[in-house]
């Protein structure tokens, strides 16, 4: 078990921040690479909401035309488990990047569902919302 908790850890501090990282310099495909296609997938996000993979797929495309000049991202994974083919991330992301061509510095609290998909970590759930204040 620890093996398995330690090996998805090193895929969130790898591919996972990558993704962010590129979705926060307008680039959403490694996020892309990283999300289920398979059904359901769940956004309940800080800006926008939706269900199922034709509208996250529009989301994140949205989301990277509204991202550009990513200058920090931090995950602080805070509690985490995996279970088989399932995982959850429960944490902050610390992230400086423009807005809309706004130089932005904020924090999220977000909890993450991941999913095994032909032996390979998949978000199938994220969940985020802004905290108002920046609460270590």
């Amino acid at each position: 078990m620890g093996e398995e908790r330690d090996a998805f850890l090193e895929w969130t501090r790898t591919r996972l921040r990558e993704a962010e990282i590129a979705l926060h310099n307008g680039d959403a495909g490694p996020r892309f690479a990283i999300w289920s296609r398979r059904e359901p997938v769940s956004v309940m996000g800080a800006w926008k909401s939706v269900v199922g993979y034709e509208d996250v797929s529009a989301l994140f495309h949205k989301l990277a035309e509204t991202f550009s000049d990513c200058t920090s991202y931090e995950h602080e994974i805070v509690a985490v488990d995996v279970v088989g083919d399932a995982a959850y991330t429960v944490g902050y992301e610390r992230t400086q990047a423009s807005v809309d061509g706004e130089p932005r510095r904020y924090v999220l609290r977000a909890t993450q569902v991941y999913r095994r998909e032909d032996g390979e970590w998949k978000v199938a759930h994220r969940h985020a919302d802004t905290l108002e204040t920046d609460q270590t």
